[in-house]
């Protein structure tokens, strides 16, 4: 008999997906003994038991999420033993804890959408890994917080082992994202412009760095800050072309920017509200204005002069419905990980600035990662 697994189902409007990690918080203990593996501590490969971020309600991240064991369920015939190694802090992380993402787990779950692990063991029918091998989730909900997992072959996808271990572990989510939208939307070419606002966040740096690469021109948009002329300069020294305060896109000078670089074809809108608007104010004739996130927790604002005299298009990206898309043929998402990781070993595309944080630390990490103005993405070592 095939071990049976209790899976947790992720729960949205339009979409829901099996999600075979969460069998590591409720599992069935039975086990054919030819197709499994007992993860025997004399064996040598991993203990019958993981450390994990478990949080059994939503809520305050800081308050919810516990450091617990957590049983590992046996291995079936495809089935994959990862250990993981290193984990980040996202913004989707926090709110689906706090349960305002658009998918959230049945509870309890484990924290963590992104990460990177290595195979420690395969099961008698996978194909298409083996131990030693870097994999990162597929899709969202496997629960990346924790020490070890057992998963579903078809859950992870491979990494090359040799680009770095926080370049791979942030490779999932923010530089696909950036990524997609800088080729799906508008075809850019070299000289061309791209305008976004949250230009300092994991996306913003990722566009820096993969434009770049590109020839593609970027006007950068932070908010003020003390340390505005060090971020600037930081953001340039990655490729940045212009960096400027929100407060300079109603300002004259956006007419003085204007005449040695052409007005963006795309706009890419993290923030949302005013800013979005303002962004839209400087789109070429039918450009596109992309929405990713919402940090300012406001809806966007189209004039109705930018949609009748300048036909501008304004659409929205999820990296998580790309990659659902795309899931019956992994051929694009498997070319999109080789062009990064092409990019990473040039030395075009750098990981953001991170802070490492023992997983026993889980609490100062939650809390920094909550903060405004976060300069360092926090990422869990395990």
């Amino acid at each position: 008999m095939w071990p049976t697994f209790h899976i947790v189902c992720l729960r949205s409007r339009a979409i829901s997906r099996r999600s075979v990690a969460a069998a590591l918080v409720t599992c069935s203990r039975h086990r054919d003994n030819a197709n499994v593996s007992l993860f025997s501590h004399s064996a040598g490969l991993a203990a019958p038991t993981c450390k994990a971020l478990l949080f059994r309600k939503h809520g305050d991240p800081s308050q919810v999420v516990q450091l617990e064991d957590v049983d590992l369920p046996p291995m079936g015939a495809k089935g994959v033993l990862v250990k993981m190694l290193a984990a980040p802090i996202n913004p989707s992380d926090i709110n689906m804890i706090q349960g305002t993402y658009a998918i959230l787990p049945d509870l309890p779950a484990v924290g963590g959408n992104e990460g990177v692990a290595q195979v420690v063991e395969v099961g008698s029918q996978v194909k298409t890994l083996k131990a030693g091998d870097w994999v990162i989730p597929k899709d969202a909900g496997l629960g990346t917080w924790r020490t070890e997992a057992v998963l579903a072959e078809d859950d992870v996808i491979s990494l090359p082992n040799d680009i770095p271990l926080l370049s791979a572990a942030t490779l999932g989510v923010n530089p696909c994202t950036a990524f997609r939208m800088l080729s799906d939307f508008e075809e850019l070419k070299p000289g061309d412009s791209v305008i976004q606002n949250a230009a300092n966040s994991g996306v913003g740096q990722a566009v820096i760095q993969i434009a770049a690469a590109r020839g593609i021109n970027t006007i950068n948009v932070i908010r003020d800050r003390p340390e505005f002329t060090q971020l600037s300069d930081r953001l340039k020294a990655i490729g940045a072309t212009y960096v400027i305060k929100e407060e300079a896109l109603r300002r004259p000078e956006m007419k003085e920017l204007f005449k040695t670089c052409p007005k963006p074809k795309l706009a890419l809108n993290g923030v949302g509200g005013k800013s979005a608007t303002e962004l839209l104010r400087h789109l070429q004739f039918r450009g596109s204005m992309v929405t990713y996130g919402g940090m300012a927790k406001q809806p966007v604002t189209v004039p109705v002069s930018a949609l009748i005299f300048k036909d501008v298009k304004v659409r929205g990206f999820w990296v998580t419905q790309w990659k659902r898309e795309h899931s019956s043929d992994g051929e694009a998402f498997r070319a999109m990980l080789d062009e990064l990781c092409h990019l990473i070993r040039q030395g075009k595309l750098t990981a953001p600035a991170c802070t490492e944080v023992g997983l026993q630390d889980y609490k100062k990490a939650v809390d920094t990662a909550m903060q405004p103005f976060t300069s360092a993405k926090q990422v869990l070592i395990m």
